[in-house]
């Protein structure tokens, strides 16, 4: 059983209910407060963990261990870091990502890790990994997602997700039209939504668009594999 946080962005107030859907998810799961954060790419100056921590501990929460996976790290390191109650993968480049955890090792230990219940928290690039594919990314470099399928990611969910749905009036429809080449359904949100997958239920939190077979579809037409649906304004 996954526990998962997916952001379309975060730092932004409208995420607020989301947040409070993580914390509501680690109290559930009877977790601490300790987060580790894996950056995208290199980031010596640590600008992006600094914001990330502030943001957190703000609810209390003390994101304290940065793991670069393409630097050196001993077994203790490691160790350290699936012993976190969450692991944040942050935004970035979906595809330079994806290389650097496959290049790595990470990928294998992070799903394994996810799939024993451990919590990821993923915005916009690290959500897009938890999916079966990074196909969607590809909208974001003027690409066609179909031709992009074969990238496939975390797998944790039935699902494929897009981000900042908000940022370009095309992207809608051509989400819609890559519906018709994927069999799974794509959750589209706007920056301050998201999705929260716990106890075998994805919960839709804001307005995520729902699109599936050439169509936007009500949540209660989508069936997923293992999950029931539901939805929180």
């Amino acid at each position: 059983m996954v526990n998962l946080a997916l952001y379309s962005d975060q730092i932004v107030p409208e995420n607020r209910a989301i947040d409070l859907g993580l914390l509501a998810m680690m109290t559930a799961l009877g977790l601490g407060t300790r987060i580790a954060y894996i950056p995208s790419g290199p980031e010596p100056d640590h600008r992006f963990f600094d914001d990330r921590r502030q943001y957190y501990r703000t609810y209390g929460l003390d994101m304290s261990l940065f793991y670069d996976p393409e630097h050196p790290h001993g077994g203790e390191e490691t160790d350290a870091l699936f012993a976190c109650d969450a692991i944040h993968l942050t935004g970035g480049h979906t595809a330079d990502y994806l290389q650097r955890l496959r290049r790595s090792g990470m990928l294998p230990l992070l799903r394994d890790w996810a799939l024993a219940g451990g919590v990821l928290i993923g915005t916009s690039a690290g959500a897009i990994l938890m999916t079966p594919t990074i196909a969607t990314d590809a909208l974001f470099t003027g690409e066609t997602p179909e031709t992009r399928m074969k990238e496939t990611a975390l797998d944790l969910v039935p699902f494929e997700f897009f981000p900042h749905l908000n940022e370009e009036a095309t992207y809608l429809k051509e989400l819609v039209r890559y519906s018709k080449f994927t069999t799974r359904p794509i959750i589209a949100c706007n920056d301050g939504d998201g999705i929260i997958v716990s106890n075998r239920r994805a919960i839709g939190i804001g307005k995520p668009v729902w699109i599936a077979g050439g169509d936007v579809r009500h949540p209660e037409d989508i069936r997923l594999d293992g999950l029931v649906l539901q939805h929180e304004s």
